[in-house]
């Protein structure tokens, strides 16, 4: 007689389980793959990343009761959808491979999901222009040949294989990525897509509860809220979404003996969607009820709160229904106006920065850049709202790229044409010289790829890890001054960092430095800094400008 595993298939409820799964084992893992960054400035996202786009699948698959097949695209549709990052947009891609592989089945022996992930790896690489190996491409890659080799006929052992050469591929991504071995770090990628199938496999774990998977959703980043949704005269009909993050106590509990089901059970009586995962000393709870007072006085007798976030569900449902609202009657009032020729969308981040651009002539500003990326549906609504026969698309930053073009793509209602600028300057550079007499979109387009060459662009950050760079000592604190990934100054005063990238840009050559200050920045630095521009390089115009950005002091652009 076969055993349990061999007799187990994959199904369209089993496959829901193990989405949830993965996002709550990539939430649990998703700073740790942000603090895989390379290069050494806070500016780490790709677990993040990975999450945002993850949780657009388990949206997509909540109240799903269909075959497999049905279930694997709801979930890779809300993936490509909610995709950020290069990270995310080669997830949601190898997803969406997955769900090709899956279509018209009820389930799947381990034979049949082997198949669908070697779909998913040809559909991932496929979604990068230039692959690179060392990523998180060689890791899918590696993992599901292994998986698909070993001869097993278990969907669990062909899960657990995929996870064990996943780890070994992983460890030798510093060796097909010197860039990787320089900093002393794995692919951030393939560290988050491995947590994503660990995760997956906690399905067939007896200590891994059922509630867990069938109820449980990694928070998400709250938007803002209208608060008067819910009025005086309103009735809370949904309740209070209550997460807490507790450290029980010796001085309150055995914590070595510790029943996390009586917790459990008791939660079980004041409300429901009820998780709750512990890791030594800590518990993490998630609940729905009307009373989260008493949720908070029963953990309150184990221990004590690290973190509590509680949020009124009526009020989240009032203002998600009036935003549909209103963004159906835009979009109706929006068919019946004519539509322009052409049309510009510009991602970017800091007001100065954002103003900048509207002053360049962008018709919407998609809100992102570095650690905040935009995702594919965000694109989407923006072409939505420029409403135009053709649209300029300017993502200005490198990890932004990808889910531009797969909004792209997914768009058929304009002519939709990404220009790939791959930071503020290049972007600034192009739109600023744009000029769309001649009417022709190809000809507008190779104009707007050529405003591009020659300009320079430039970062001052603070460093976050001590490390050595092409031949420069960086220490934990430093300010480093750097073009693309070359680093050119540091030093531990930002003033002395700046003047030393600015000595290293060969200004002389260039007509035009806009200095685009940050939010850590000062007024009088930023004078000091133009004062030497005009001294030391008098033939290049400067013109300062409050970005207003994160995490880069400034941002240098000389054209």
């Amino acid at each position: 007689m076969n055993n349990t595993k061999t007799e187990f298939i994959l199904t369209g409820e089993t496959f829901t389980k193990m989405i949830h799964g993965a996002a709550i084992n990539l939430q649990n893992q998703a700073q740790k793959i942000n603090d895989l960054n390379v290069f050494p400035v806070p500016d780490g996202d790709t677990g993040d990343n990975m999450l945002s786009t993850l949780m657009g699948g388990v949206e997509r698959a909540k109240g799903i009761n269909e075959g497999l097949g049905v279930t694997a695209r709801k979930v890779a549709d809300g993936m490509l959808l909610s995709a950020r990052g290069n990270s995310g947009v080669i997830l949601s891609q190898f997803f969406d491979g997955i769900a090709a592989g899956f279509e018209g089945l009820e389930s799947a022996d381990a034979k049949a999901i082997g198949k669908a992930f070697r779909k998913g790896v040809r559909r991932a690489y496929r979604a990068v222009m230039k692959p690179a190996e060392g990523t998180i491409l060689t890791v899918a890659s590696d993992a599901t040949e292994y998986a698909c080799n070993t001869g097993t006929v278990s969907v669990e052992d062909f899960l657990g294989n995929f996870v064990s050469e996943a780890r070994r591929s992983l460890d030798r991504t510093p060796e097909l990525l010197p860039v990787l071995k320089s900093a002393g770090v794995v692919d951030s990628g393939g560290a988050g897509l491995l947590s994503i199938i660990e995760g997956m496999c906690r399905v067939f774990d007896d200590d891994w509860s059922a509630q867990t998977f069938d109820n449980a959703s990694p928070s998400k980043t709250a938007e803002e809220i209208d608060f008067d949704r819910f009025s005086a005269d309103d009735v809370l009909e949904y309740g209070y979404c209550t997460e807490l993050l507790v450290r029980l106590q010796t001085s309150k509990t055995d914590i070595d003996s510790f029943d996390t089901q009586a917790v459990i059970d008791v939660l079980t009586e004041l409300g429901d969607s009820i998780a709750t995962v512990r890791s030594g000393s800590i518990l993490k709870i998630h609940v729905h009820t009307k009373t989260p007072d008493r949720v908070l006085a029963l953990c309150q007798q184990y221990g004590e709160f690290l973190k509590v976030k509680i949020e009124n569900m009526s009020l989240q449902h009032n203002s998600i229904e009036a935003e549909g609202e209103a963004v159906r009657e835009a979009q109706a009032v929006m068919a019946d106006r004519d539509r322009k020729d052409f049309g510009v969308i510009v991602a970017a981040c800091g007001e100065g920065i954002k103003q900048t651009f509207l002053e360049c002539g962008a018709d919407f500003i998609v809100e992102g850049g570095q650690s905040m990326n935009p995702s594919a549906e965000d694109f989407i609504r923006a072409f939505e709202a420029v409403n135009a026969k053709t649209i300029f698309v300017f993502p200005n930053n490198g990890n932004v790229i990808l889910a531009a073009r797969q909004a792209m793509k997914m768009y058929d209602r304009s002519d939709v044409r990404v220009i790939e600028s791959r930071n503020v300057g290049e972007g600034y550079a192009s739109l600023s010289m744009m000029d769309t007499s001649s009417g022709d979109a190809d000809a507008i387009e190779a104009e707007l790829n050529a405003n591009m060459q020659g300009v320079v662009t430039a970062e001052i950050a603070r460093c976050i890890r001590d490390a050595e760079m092409q031949n420069v000592e960086i220490h934990t604190g430093d300010y480093i001054g750097y073009v693309g990934k070359s680093i050119l100054s540091a030093s531990n005063e930002r003033l002395e960092a700046s003047l030393r990238l600015i000595d290293s840009l060969d200004l002389d050559s260039h007509a035009l430095f806009l200095l685009f200050s940050g939010l850590d920045s000062s007024e009088g630095e930023t004078e000091q800094i133009c004062s030497y521009i005009e001294e030391h390089h008098p033939a290049c115009e400067v013109y300062p400008i409050h970005g207003g950005q994160e995490i880069y002091s400034y941002i240098m652009v000389a054209e």
